[in-house]
């Protein structure tokens, strides 16, 4: 009864632990903005930069969101259901594992003057002998960033498309809508699009306001003069002296009111577009003509976001190796393992310092997931929008408004600096994408196996320990390895809850991305992404070997 009773308030708990960090942590951070007769927001309002950091951040945060949700649905609305969407999904479906600040930094050695492109045309299309004095990365008006972020956000959003399709009926809509003589995407535009946005909504604004607010790709690709908000509000929260830490609590509530005020902009985009595709409809649209060009987009798109993004990696992992590598040459003049052999004790210091933050928040996230969802199952437990609101809610507040906050908190409490801070700080990020990932497979699971335990004098626990689990066991490992590769790429959160004093791969990356040395950047961002693609490989041969006995298990699983 007792184990009931707590499974019941699994829910409450959960929700808890999303709500409560989050509001206690914009006050610490309210509280010293407005402190000392607002000395704060006085500074900040003096500071010239504010308004083109702010203009920067809200223009590159809209414009890539945009883009990346376009790139999304064009390809879903012209291939869904060819050989070509099958070979897209393939494609972009891997790179969700891969870590902001690796995504970044295997792009910059892309596109860099000195990076891979300018060596592969160079000379003979390009005559540089020498790298170009183009401002191609931190370039003043965050193109390089905005490109990062698109990058970055169109695998998860075409992943959460993914997810929402089979809910639609996209099939039979589309169909019914050709047979009326619609083109492909006019097809899907008018029937479809609408009850997959809505369930595309919370993932996307989310998406909107991590690209308002990142951090660590902002240090990486974005302008330095100045810093973007949120990269400039870590700066003066970094301050020594402890003189820019109002300052920074005011700019992140600026940050916060800029977000909202994207978020408003978005809302009143979405009417209109509603407004425009009602229109269209009325009129009859039926856009065949469209259907071959955008093919054409739709593949040429998601190869070059696939493309670049591996070959932004692979540029990473080949400098890690490199020995003597002069412009313009395309490949190095020999590979050696000397970066690899005189780093080995920090890397795998640092290595085993990120995964056991990694493994202790996600199976932390994974037992309050799985209490959950077996809560909901047992009890007839509706989850309502609030629900999901709340789940979103540590995404949707940016993390420099916030975070600071939970730093002062960790401080009184003595445990700023500590490993075990930390992973309690990614347990809030952690946990949302966790239950993303297994709550559809969960709910999905045939409930009449569970009768058919009940029937043969099996507890509801152990229908849960011996069928269920076993039979979910693919979607348990990979719900896992989506919340390892989440906390693997925390970068704020690990930053300011561990004081400077934790250190992960994800901040030892960042902080050597300043410096110039390639081929220990590119050993620490290759060991970056090895840890949520071990953790991926886990969740596909574990479930072969566990049921290599059981060709029925093994297919289900």
């Amino acid at each position: 009864m007792i184990m009931a009773g707590l499974l019941r308030q699994a829910p409450r708990i959960t929700l808890a632990l999303l709500t409560v960090p989050v509001l206690a942590g914009l006050a610490g951070t309210v509280i010293p903005a407005f402190a000392n007769d607002a000395k704060g927001i006085q500074a900040l309002l003096q500071w010239p930069g504010l308004p083109r950091a702010a203009g920067i951040s809200l223009v590159t945060g809209l414009g890539s969101a945009a883009l990346s949700l376009a790139i999304t649905l064009l390809p879903v609305a012209s291939l869904w259901g060819t050989r070509a969407f099958a070979a897209v999904q393939h494609l972009l479906a891997p790179l969700l594992s891969v870590p902001h600040a690796a995504a970044a930094l295997g792009l910059a050695f892309l596109i860099a003057p000195s990076g891979w492109i300018a060596r592969v045309l160079s000379p003979w299309a390009t005559g540089w002998t020498q790298p170009p004095d183009l401002l191609l990365l931190n370039d003043p008006f965050g193109l390089a960033l905005t490109l990062g972020l698109v990058a970055k956000e169109v695998p998860f959003l075409f992943l959460m498309a993914l997810a929402a399709l089979p809910q639609t009926d996209a099939a039979r809509r589309m169909q019914v809508a050709q047979s009326l003589g619609a083109g492909r995407v006019a097809s899907f535009a008018v029937s479809v699009l609408p009850s997959l946005y809505r369930q595309l909504r919370l993932p996307f604004y989310a998406v909107l306001a991590y690209s308002m607010t990142a951090v660590e790709m902002a240090m990486i690709l974005g302008p330095t003069r100045p810093y973007t908000l949120s990269a400039q509000v870590v700066i003066w929260m970094a301050d020594p002296q402890l003189t820019g830490r109002a300052t920074a609590a005011a700019g992140a509530l600026v940050q916060v009111g800029l977000v909202l005020g994207a978020l408003g902009l978005w809302h009143l985009a979405e009417r209109l577009a509603k407004s425009a595709l009602i229109g269209l409809a009325h009129r009859g649209m039926r856009g065949q003509g469209a259907d071959g060009p955008a093919n054409v987009i739709a593949a040429l798109l998601g190869g070059l976001i696939g493309g670049g993004l591996v070959f932004g990696l692979a540029g990473l992992a080949l400098w890690s190796f490199a020995g003597l590598w002069s412009f313009p040459d395309a490949v190095p003049a020999s590979l050696n393992l000397n970066t690899w052999t005189r780093a080995a004790p920090d890397l795998a210091q640092t290595a085993t310092l990120t995964l056991g933050i990694a493994a202790l928040a996600t199976l932390l996230a994974l037992a309050l997931v799985l209490a959950c969802l077996e809560a909901e199952h047992r009890f007839d437990l509706v989850p309502g929008a609030g629900a999901l609101w709340v789940l979103y809610l540590p995404l949707l507040v940016p993390q420099v408004a916030f975070l600071p906050g939970v730093q002062v908190a960790a401080l009184r409490a003595g445990m700023a600096g500590h490993w075990l801070a930390v992973a309690a700080a990614h347990l809030v990020f952690v946990l949302p994408y966790l239950f993303l990932s297994l709550a559809p497979a969960y709910r999905a699971w045939d409930r009449r196996i569970a009768v058919a335990g009940a029937a043969l004098g099996a507890t509801p626990a152990r229908v849960f320990w011996h069928l269920r689990l076993p039979m979910l066991l693919r979607p348990v490992l990979t719900a896992s390895a989506v919340g390892l590769a989440v906390s693997v790429g925390q970068y704020l959160p690990t930053l300011l809850v561990g004081g400077g004093r934790v250190e992960t791969l994800t901040t030892e990356a960042v902080a050597l991305a300043s410096g110039g040395n390639r081929r220990l950047i590119g050993a620490y961002a290759l060991l970056q992404m090895l840890l949520p693609a071990l953790g991926f490989a886990c969740a596909l041969l574990l479930p072969a070997w566990a049921f290599r006995h059981r060709r029925g298990m093994a297919v289900a699983a």
